[in-house]
């Protein structure tokens, strides 16, 4: 009787017990959490199924306009919680899904105006800080002590 060598192989199992680092990190730990298939995940996503493996390895970032698709799948912000005026202007436009030059627009300045504030640059024309805190939905008295914090 001949005798045949046979090795036995298992899937390694995933390992979705991680610190998600990068957004893409983000995605991957959510997805393997609900047992889904990269597949599956840019159905809901709205994007092709590459696109979510690229993400995941950190090939690629994912786009502005796809942020708040993403942020609804995770159900939470993985983004750092904003404190000074020119993180709450970022952290709103991502989650909005806009361009610098779409939220412009919708607050009613230049593209190169908002541009500046999120770069950190003093809100400095009474009128400007009128339209950002009625944009954020901040107080006067918020507005201000995050514009102070962002110049120390």
């Amino acid at each position: 009787m001949p005798f045949a060598y046979v090795s036995l192989k298992t899937l390694i199992p995933r390992e979705y017990d991680f610190e998600p680092v990068s957004i893409g990190d983000h995605i991957r730990k959510k997805r393997l959490q609900l047992g889904l298939f990269q597949r599956e995940v840019a159905k809901q996503l709205e994007v092709n199924p590459w696109t979510v493996l690229n993400w995941e390895k950190g090939k690629t970032e994912v786009p502005i306009g796809s942020i708040p698709a993403v942020l609804q799948f995770l159900g939470y912000d993985p983004f750092p919680e904003p404190e000074t005026v020119s993180q709450h202007l970022l952290s709103k436009r991502r989650a909005m899904g806009w361009t610098i030059r779409e939220a412009a627009q919708v607050v009613g300045v230049d593209p190169g105006t908002w541009g500046r504030w999120e770069r950190g640059q003093p809100v400095l024309y009474r009128k400007h800080q009128d339209l950002v805190t009625q944009f954020l939905g901040l107080s006067v008295e918020a507005f201000n002590n995050n514009e102070a914090s962002s110049e120390s």
